[in-house]
């Protein structure tokens, strides 16, 4: 992430002279090419008068729902066009609806060869007890890559939304960042200084368990991003900021997208040409097992964790 500028330096940069260009603040021919002045149009009283005059009686003509009658007429037409688009957006669903095949039929679609693909050689293709885990880390790891990728694109989005832009409001924010929240309430920091250690233990466990028991990264990492908004609460951002900033953020996500559009490069390089990876799947139920869904699982908790505080902190006072 850019670190914030000054008004000073703000002033200086392209993106402050073509915002001003865009609103039309500075005409960027004036002074660079020759244009004759033109004079001031001088408006008698009695020519504003008549353009006031004129202007009211158009507005009144224009938006006067009372009397004007083709304006009461169209907005009746929007409400009855907008009602029938409703019942007949229903009605095509429903008719799409029954046309669906009952639950639990054997001749269904959901029930055919991929389904016990994963079922029958789950175990054996990718090491993991979880079935689950193996399907969306290992058939399906490149999805998973994406919806990883989302949640790094939607915080930077939202840090683009909701940055603060003057240093000497961010140094005001930061010195008033608990003003929405308990200050120094002794019950909450005494609860707070038992629950992280244990909300964040018991997330790693499930990152790292992801590939033996239900869990993985997903849940793993909403839980250490839990951890990381209840500690925040209780001390303030001054004091999670010494472990925890914007460039920890941009170095964990970087580091974790980077390993995971790496490592699965390569395995999907050699399952494409039927090479062996080279990288054992390990004894099924031990905790080092299953090929790179074990670390997998950790790249994907890191990037849920510091998605989950980095929301957080981005509406709670625009930055980390």
């Amino acid at each position: 992430m850019s670190r914030l500028l000054s008004e000073q330096e703000y002033r200086k940069t392209k993106a402050f002279k073509i915002k001003r260009w865009y609103r039309g603040e500075r005409d960027p021919y004036v002074g660079n090419v020759e244009i004759k002045p033109q004079t001031p149009v001088k408006e008698s009283a009695e020519a504003k008068r008549q353009r006031l005059h004129d202007e009211a009686i158009v507005k009144r003509n224009i938006y006067d729902i009372e009397r004007n009658k083709k304006l009461r007429l169209f907005v009746k037409l929007y409400k009855a066009v907008s009602v029938i688009f409703v019942f007949a957006l229903i009605a095509v669903l429903l008719y799409i609806v029954s046309y669906l095949p009952p639950t639990g039929n054997a001749a269904n679609p959901d029930n055919n060869e991929v389904a016990a693909k994963y079922i029958e050689d789950g175990l054996t293709d990718t090491g993991a007890v979880n079935i689950v885990t193996g399907m969306i880390l290992d058939y399906r790891a490149f999805d998973t890559l994406g919806e990883s990728n989302v949640l790094f694109v939607a915080t930077c989005t939202v840090f683009i939304l909701l940055r603060l832009d003057s240093r000497s409001k961010k140094k005001q924010e930061e010195e008033n960042d608990r003003i929405y929240e308990p200050k120094n309430d002794i019950i909450l920091q005494r609860v707070a200084f038992f629950l992280v250690p244990m909300i964040v233990i018991f997330g790693i466990y499930v990152i790292l368990n992801g590939h033996l028991s239900p869990g993985g990264g997903f849940s793993g990492g909403a839980i250490i991003g839990s951890g990381l908004i209840l500690y925040v609460n209780a001390f303030g951002f001054k004091k999670i900021e010494r472990f925890f900033t914007q460039k920890t953020y941009t170095r964990i996500c970087f580091a974790a997208l980077l390993f995971y559009c790496l490592a699965k490069t390569y395995s999907f390089y050699c399952g494409a040409h039927h090479l062996e990876t080279g990288i054992p799947l390990g004894t099924p139920g031990a905790i080092l097992s299953a090929g790179l869904i074990l670390p997998l699982n950790i790249c994907v908790g890191l990037v849920v964790a510091c998605t989950m505080y980095g929301f957080y902190a981005m509406f709670r006072k625009g930055g980390f």
